[in-house]
């Protein structure tokens, strides 16, 4: 890969990042959504069982309800994951690129450009995850995501669907303001060199997952009641009523019900959405400079680059290398007394390998006025 610095992919192409941003949010929720549906059941105020555990959860949920049981309501996630994720991570990057340009301080940079791109996110996730959550709840009534949708807005309206809207940005923002720059500091701590580098990606995603969904699960559950309506739990309408409920109902530990249920799925998650997100950004972002790479070589006639060009070393190295000519004496003369003549001067002598990095590098990149352009004589060049 070019020796640039890794971390500058994410300002190439905002389309790069979104469509990485889709892909990466559609693994992460299809892959871990089982234990997304353990973690639902177990914030369930009406169903509380003194000894819940992750595996007993999901043991009576098969047994009872079926071996597909647990991804019930993934379709809904696919059908908002997509578009929010793209949104979020073209937000992010765009707003990190931006305020870059105005201050130097990385961790308040990461922090705002999460808050602002957790906005969007949740703006098109929310009703998702209303649907998903009713979907996921014991003796769900549903049977199937429209129905669900078509039942809650006939009944409770439109505004159901962000009945926990404000409480998930309570919640978001500073799980996103923990994730993002967590992510970041490990990044910069195992990738020094600012590559494309899968582990790396992976623990630090991982890493960033853990501490931000261990920290806001008090939240996670005040949402998780506000959009599923549970009959035994009445009405609930906004988040102080909601966080009164859990008390009431739980004590204080209430509040963390589930809590290892929604580290062990964002954990691997957050894992496989930035590994995902980095592999998509690296491809796509190299596809396109490939391209590039191409449409520039192959707009040359000269022989001399034709046929170097198809050298796989060479082709390789293009990217990366910049190439001078050298200045000697004489040929600086040389170079002095061909312009105050008006006419045009050899090229100095070198090697074939030479001659064609002197071409297709000045051809390519070079800045200068001077640049080769007669084809016809692909040893010469013309001075303005």
């Amino acid at each position: 890969m070019n020796p640039d610095e890794y971390e500058s992919l994410p300002t190439t192409s905002v389309a790069t990042n979104m469509t990485a941003g889709a892909i990466a949010g559609v693994m992460e929720h299809c892959v871990m959504y089982p234990l997304d549906s353990v973690k639902t059941r177990m914030q369930s105020l009406t169903h509380m069982h003194v000894n819940d555990t992750i595996i007993s959860t999901m043991r009576d949920m098969v047994r009872s309800e079926g071996l597909l049981r647990p991804f019930r309501g993934v379709m809904a996630v696919v059908a908002g994951a997509g578009p929010a994720h793209a949104l979020y991570f073209g937000a992010y990057e765009y707003s990190k690129e931006t305020i870059g340009r105005f201050s130097d301080r990385d961790q308040i940079n990461y922090m705002v450009s999460a808050a602002l791109a957790t906005l969007v996110h949740d703006a098109i996730s929310n009703p998702a995850d209303v649907v998903k959550q009713r979907l996921q709840m014991y003796n769900s009534p549903y049977r199937s995501i429209l129905h669900c949708a078509r039942h809650v807005y006939r009944t409770e309206g439109f505004r159901a669907f962000y009945r926990s809207y404000s409480t998930q940005l309570v919640m978001n923002i500073p799980y996103s303001a923990i994730q993002f720059p967590t992510y970041e500091f490990f990044q910069k701590l195992l990738n020094k060199d600012n590559k494309y580098n899968p582990p790396v990606h992976m623990v630090a995603g991982g890493a960033a997952g853990a501490a931000a969904s261990a920290l806001t699960t008090p939240l996670d559950v005040c949402k998780t009641l506000l959009n599923t309506q549970e009959d035994g739990a009445g009405k609930t309408t906004g988040l102080i009523q909601a966080a009164k409920k859990i008390y009431r109902t739980a004590g204080v530990m209430g509040f963390f019900k589930g809590m290892q249920a929604r580290v062990l799925y964002q954990m691997p998650a957050t894992a496989i959405c930035w590994s995902t997100y980095e592999f998509f950004k690296y491809i796509l972002t190299e596809g396109a400079r490939g391209a590039a790479w191409h449409s520039s070589s192959s707009s040359s006639d000269s022989p001399v680059e034709k046929q170097k060009s198809e050298s796989p070393s060479d082709k390789k190295q293009l990217p990366d290398l910049r190439y001078v000519l050298p200045v000697s004496a004489a040929s600086a003369e040389a170079s002095s007394a061909s312009s105050r003549d008006g006419g045009r001067r050899e090229l100095p002598a070198m090697s074939g390998a030479g001659i064609y990095g002197a071409m297709s590098y000045n051809t390519m990149h070079s800045n200068d006025a001077n640049i080769i352009t007669d084809h016809h004589h692909p040893l010469r060049r013309t001075t303005n």
